[in-house]
């Protein structure tokens, strides 16, 4: 099976004007949606606290997390957003997913 990628809009809850668009693939394997920082910063969001995700390799790793509007396929949901590395694929995980009705 192919990888699936679906156009997502990251929105600023408290500015909703402010908004990023991009080319997300679907990750059944994360929790979370993850972006790039400079996309987050660029709409004003800011880290609101950090969490830790173990990795595929069984690793963990501390990340930066904030809470914004995400909306795809004609839905919008509030949802954890990871801030990652600049340059990394923005990924759309299971909550988001599951927040508009997929079951996983």
């Amino acid at each position: 099976m192919g990888a699936i990628h679906v156009t997502v809009t990251i929105r600023n809850p408290a500015d909703p004007d402010r908004a990023w668009e991009g080319l997300f693939l679907v990750d059944t394997g994360a929790t979370d949606s993850l972006v790039p920082r400079p996309h987050l910063e660029a709409i004003g969001l800011q880290p609101r606290s950090e969490r830790i995700y173990e990795l595929a390799d069984g690793s963990e790793l501390r990340m930066d997390i904030t809470v914004a509007e995400i909306e795809f396929m004609g839905e919008i949901v509030g949802g954890t957003i990871i801030y990652g590395e600049p340059g990394v694929e923005p990924l759309l995980g299971v909550t988001a997913l599951e927040s508009v009705g997929i079951e996983i």
